[in-house]
């Protein structure tokens, strides 16, 4: 840990700074998995699904940015290397070999909805620590995850 003059008490900074590590790994991953997404999809609605996919991307992109920049405030280092996202991720491997629209949707809202769960656990382990700052970085992050879902889930609700 870095010295700061934050007030937060060092040792539940330093866990409030694992927690924001870990949301940050799983951040990057789902950013990638939205990209891998976005320059495969093939499909009747290629250009529709491209433009999501590539918009989901660049939302996850701020959280990713907000999650690490509150860790490193709060004195932390941050590990964002493909290495260090690759061992730390708790997040599915994204199936590489699909170029479907419908098999796209339908796996990047799983890693979504996975990323949004771990999320609003995280508030409640935030909130725990003390920290309303991380907690309320958290909470805003959901909601955008939660559109997000949204935004994807539509297509797969589309003949409903």
């Amino acid at each position: 840990m870095n010295p700061t003059k934050n007030d937060l008490d060092a040792a539940k900074r330093k866990k409030v700074v694992e927690l924001l590590q870990r949301q940050l790994v799983d951040l990057i991953n789902l950013q990638l998995q939205a990209k891998q997404a976005h320059w495969n999809v093939k499909g009747l609605q290629f250009y529709q699904l491209h433009e999501l996919f590539d918009s989901v991307a660049s939302a996850v992109t701020a959280l990713v940015d907000e999650t690490a920049e509150r860790a490193v405030a709060l004195g932390g280092l941050v590990n964002g290397t493909i290495e260090g996202v690759s061992k730390q991720s708790k997040l599915k491997a994204y199936p590489v070999d699909i170029v479907d629209g419908a098999a796209h949707v339908d796996a990047l809202s799983s890693a979504i909805a996975e990323v949004a769960k771990s999320t609003r656990a995280a508030i409640d382990e935030a909130e725990s620590l003390g920290d309303a700052g991380t907690a309320d970085l958290f909470t805003a992050a959901s909601r955008e995850l939660d559109k997000q879902l949204w935004f994807v889930e539509a297509h797969l609700q589309s003949g409903k």
